[in-house]
């Protein structure tokens, strides 16, 4: 049986959750992909099979309250710090600092509260994404065990591992990420210690680290792409000899699985076989792929329009707002239902650009047919704010059928389902 997290209630969603309930009862291998239908009449929300909190952030979460809980004494005094946002969502974080909590730093590494304020027997807890190494030293240098709350997610802590066992056999790392996301900074520092690395963002980047493998390219052209994207001491003459791949497991798991492929191509066109490139694949987490098949079959069910909801600086959110517009559907990526203003406006993040913007006329509430809407989100947010959003929706619909109607077909038990 699936662990259960001690997450508060005020994150669980009575919509939502009901839904999730059936299709697990329904299809507890989770195999079926297919979208869950909420037909309101004039309207009809499309959920994904699978969104929202998913293992690691149940953890994350699970361990923060409990340390707020553990220690009221500290939180009234506001000695408990986050090394930084525990996960890219605002809402959660805005509650875990109304709790008490105090974040060290910014999600890109700039100090907010100096590590010298710190005193012994304060407690910090280590984030979802996890920490470099050196961090976790000097913490421990100045009195405080960062091992005691350490919400670090499981498949980062894999990855991890994968790259200590390749680099312990001779294999340089390659780190598909974003260079300054936490995720893989804390990666970056860990495989650093046992192996060289290098970062590559994308496939473009890719193709300049193979041309560079297969020879095609010298070290200086190495230097003009990669000078701030390797650890110390880094020689591509010597260091792309035998290589594996891994990645910041909230990316597209279809974009690992290629640059991995490019990556062992040039390997091949260099040796002649793959004997050192490494297979890393089982590395790919599976929360982040079953999020994204589930969106690309939500996609392929068709609707007028997709809503993403999830904080702006989560990267595995970022990723389904991507597969949306890439398929070429009207897609708005929002942080709540307060940014869907009325049905001719809405708020809504520019992933690629980095700033909000706002659409009109973005809901055909005088369709004639029923509008459909796609709904999904990101790994890190709660089912609540998927609520809200669908009771947003409804108020512009006067005639909708109600909540209730619509929940008919989920019901927790199948052989209830089938009579």
């Amino acid at each position: 049986m699936a662990r259960q997290f001690d997450v508060p209630d005020f994150y669980r969603s009575p919509v939502v959750s009901r839904v999730k309930a059936a299709r697990k009862a329904e299809d507890p291998r989770k195999k079926d992909l297919a979208p869950s239908v909420l037909d309101f009449g004039p309207l009809r929300v499309k959920l994904a099979r699978h969104f929202g909190f998913c293992f690691g952030v149940e953890n994350a979460i699970e361990i923060a309250y409990r340390a707020l809980a553990e220690h009221p004494d500290k939180a009234e005094a506001g000695r408990i710090f986050l090394l930084s946002e525990m996960i890219h969502n605002p809402h959660v974080n805005e509650d875990l600092q109304a709790r008490g909590i105090r974040f060290l730093r910014t999600t890109t590494g700039e100090q907010l509260i100096p590590f010298d304020d710190l005193a012994p027997g304060d407690l910090v807890i280590i984030p979802a994404f996890g920490a470099p190494p050196e961090i976790v030293a000097d913490l421990r240098e100045r009195g405080i065990e960062p091992e005691t709350y350490d919400t670090t997610c499981p498949f980062v802590v894999r990855v991890w591992k994968k790259s200590a066992h390749i680099g312990a056999k001779g294999y340089t790392v390659v780190v598909h990420g974003k260079r300054n996301h936490e995720e893989t900074r804390a990666t970056f520092g860990h495989a650093k210690e046992d192996a060289p690395v290098v970062v590559v963002r994308n496939m473009e980047e890719t193709e300049a680290l193979a041309a560079v493998i297969d020879g095609r390219e010298d070290a200086d052209f190495f230097w003009r792409h990669f000078a701030d994207r390797t650890s110390e001491g880094f020689d591509p003459a010597r260091d792309l000899a035998q290589i594996g791949v891994v990645n910041q497991t909230t990316m597209l798991a279809t974009e690992t699985a290629a640059i991995a492929e490019r990556v062992r191509q040039a390997v091949v066109a260099r040796d002649g076989d793959a004997a050192r490139f490494a297979d890393t694949s089982d590395t790919l987490c599976y929360a982040t792929k079953e999020n994204q098949d589930a969106t690309l079959s939500l996609i392929e069910s068709g609707a007028d329009l997709a809503l993403i909801v999830g904080g702006y600086n989560s990267s595995n959110t970022s990723h389904l707002v991507e597969l949306c517009e890439d398929a070429g559907l009207p897609t708005y990526f929002i942080s709540d239902a307060s940014e869907m203003t009325s049905p001719r406006e809405i708020h809504h993040f520019d992933w690629r650009e980095k700033e909000e913007r706002t659409s009109n006329g973005w809901l055909p509430v005088e369709k004639g047919s029923p509008v459909e809407v796609l709904l999904t989100a990101g790994a890190s947010c709660p089912d609540a704010l998927l609520d809200e959003v669908i009771r947003r929706l409804l108020k512009w619909f006067p005639d909708a059928r109600s909540v209730d109607e619509a929940l008919t077909p989920f019901v927790d038990d199948p052989q209830s389902r089938a009579a």
